[in-house]
């Protein structure tokens, strides 16, 4: 995995818009596309996010996960064992916040297919590979097309945890079980992307969000020690692939709200640096954890794990100053003491689910073109520091 040598780095969580023609198409909006329509404006679109990251100045680049309907959900696809539909309990500040919680199911209707996620209702199992290796060719293929090239590509698979706790089991013993079996099942995805020579992302928002959703109810020292079982099912999905190839991304819910009962960062840090892996990407631009740049200095991550800290918020139709992005990149600095380990990203990403967008799409590109440019004010005096 790439370190920042000579400048800090740039890089997104996955998610970008897809526009609105694929977004309905991955939706079921009107008459069915034909297979040929549906996959010439996929490589169409991934054509388009290549081209707009890098004239960007992304350095580390992916497809934007163009051909998914969601992060996560579009595994059901790939996973035999699913079927019928999850009852997922909504956050937990949707209580407190009823006029905010109206007003988020009015803009994210069940079209979004982000509600009603099927369950497990059998033993799961990955159906063979053909459509990740569908995926990488394409992203490898467009990334080819981008002068002057990406530093590097990634692509993004979700967790067994996010998996499991978004559809939900209805089959195996116990929690833990189901979790297993999914690590088991995943692992075909993850290697497929490793072995392409791909830095893999696994999503991970079940290690932060799930604290006010699926288990509000558990007490944080519970929650903690769940959140240890989903990171050891992240290892058993990961065991024998190099960890220096694999990326954490970690979040709070990507979505604009009140956030009043986020879990604080520093009682997940000693769990999430037990997953075996080269980097961990967090939220840092959103308005309930700037803060908690300070926790990296008093619970510092493993020397040779690289931190992706969110500089840019992906719920604000905000366009960051550079010198906002600049002044946070070197906060993470500061705490970690180590330029190199730090790589700029966003907060999580752009289009999480087809036409759930928070951030219309040509503020994503401003935004993106903002990270690089507070990346280059930020490396300028990091670099220039280190001389003198």
């Amino acid at each position: 995995m790439r370190t920042s040598q000579e400048r800090i780095l740039t890089t997104h969580v996955g998610s970008l818009p897809r526009g609105e023609t694929l977004a309905a198409m991955l939706m079921g909006d009107g008459a069915p596309p034909g297979a040929a329509a549906r996959e010439a404006e996929i490589e169409r679109r991934v054509a388009h996010v290549m081209e707009r990251q890098r004239a960007a100045g992304i350095d580390i680049a992916n497809d934007g996960e163009q051909g998914r309907v969601g992060f996560q959900i579009y595994i059901p696809e790939r996973m035999s064992g699913f079927g019928g539909e999850s009852k997922r309990p909504a956050p937990r500040e949707f209580a407190e916040f009823p006029a905010f919680a109206e007003k988020v199911r009015a803009r994210l209707p069940r079209r979004a297919k982000i509600y009603g996620a099927p369950q497990a209702i059998g033993p799961v199992r990955y159906e063979g590979t053909a459509a990740i290796e569908q995926e990488i060719t394409r992203l490898q293929r467009h990334a080819a097309a981008q002068l002057p090239p990406f530093a590097e590509c990634f692509m993004t698979a979700p967790s067994p945890g996010i998996v499991a706790t978004t559809m939900l089991n209805a089959w195996y013993d116990s929690h833990e079980a189901y979790l297993m079996a999914l690590a088991h099942e995943l692992r075909a995805e993850y290697e497929a992307v490793v072995a392409a020579g791909l830095v893999l992302q696994i999503d991970a928002p079940d290690l932060a969000m799930e604290r006010v959703v699926l288990f509000q109810d558990r007490s944080d020292a519970e929650y903690l020690r769940l959140c240890e079982i989903h990171v050891a099912a992240v290892n058993a999905a990961l065991e024998g692939l190099p960890a220096d190839r694999a990326r954490l991304h970690v979040c709070w819910g990507n979505w604009e709200g009140p956030h009043v009962h986020d879990m604080p960062l520093e009682p997940l840090l000693p769990v999430l640096y037990q997953a075996r892996v080269g980097a961990l990407s967090i939220e840092m631009a959103n308005p309930r954890h700037q803060h908690e740049v300070e926790a990296l200095r008093r619970v510092p991550p493993p020397k040779d794990m690289l931190i992706l800290p969110g500089v840019i918020d992906s719920v604000s139709n905000f366009v960051e100053h550079p010198e906002v992005v600049a002044r946070r990149l070197e906060a993470v600095v500061a705490a970690l003491g180590d330029r190199e380990r730090v790589i700029a990203s966003t907060d999580c990403g752009f289009g999480t689910f087809a036409g759930s967008d928070w951030v219309t799409e040509d503020v994503v590109w401003a935004k993106l073109q903002a990270l690089r440019a507070g990346a280059d004010i930020a490396s300028a005096r990091l670099w220039s520091r280190r001389a003198s």
